[in-house]
């Protein structure tokens, strides 16, 4: 993996075909799930709300966004891969905020798009983080979920087991220690 050669003899890291892959998809898809849709349904214009809910909204919307990069970062540095189906991932990705919550990227995009109704005044894009909810929860269940099992087998089991989908734990997993129930009352 880490120093691959290529077959001009030169040494190569594969994080690099895993950024440019990951920074492809980061502006595909969350750039058209967080943020071509939501200009479609507002054209970005400010409904005038209230400060502190903008206020609120601009606080949801860099955590979001601050979560999402993170995500990607972690499926390059650690996975040596990318979010994408296509281009999958060599190793589980388990460190980082991904030891509190399996979903992380998509929690982020839901947050993404919640600050932007907050940050705008426009209850459309409350309802479209519903949709965009529903839809990632599904993708989740009937296609990642699977597919880490089948590609990562017990590794992904065990991790599945101790962190939650939705609702991150208090303190972080690891996986060098058995997880006892008591540790994480979030669980």
């Amino acid at each position: 993996m880490r120093g691959a050669v290529d077959e001009g003899g030169r040494r190569r890291d594969p994080r690099l075909r895993a950024a440019l892959g990951s920074l492809l998809f980061l502006v595909v898809e969350p750039g058209v799930v967080a943020g071509l849709v939501p200009w479609g349904l507002t054209g970005w214009k400010v409904a005038r709300p209230p400060l502190i809910v903008a206020a609120v909204g601009y606080v949801i919307l860099v955590a979001g966004v601050a979560v999402l990069l993170h995500a990607f970062v972690r499926f390059v540095v650690e996975g040596v891969g990318t979010p994408a189906p296509v281009a999958p991932t060599r190793h589980l990705v388990i460190g980082g905020l991904y030891r509190y919550v399996r979903n992380p990227m998509y929690i982020a995009v839901a947050l993404t798009i919640i600050g932007q109704a907050m940050v705008l005044g426009r209850p459309v894009l409350l309802l479209y983080a519903l949709v965009f909810g529903v839809a990632a929860g599904s993708f989740v269940h009937f296609y990642e979920q699977p597919t880490l099992t089948s590609q990562f087998g017990a590794e992904y089991e065990a991790y599945r087991d101790a962190v939650p989908a939705w609702l991150p734990r208090r303190r972080p997993w690891r996986p060098d220690r058995p997880t006892n129930p008591s540790d994480d009352a979030t669980r």
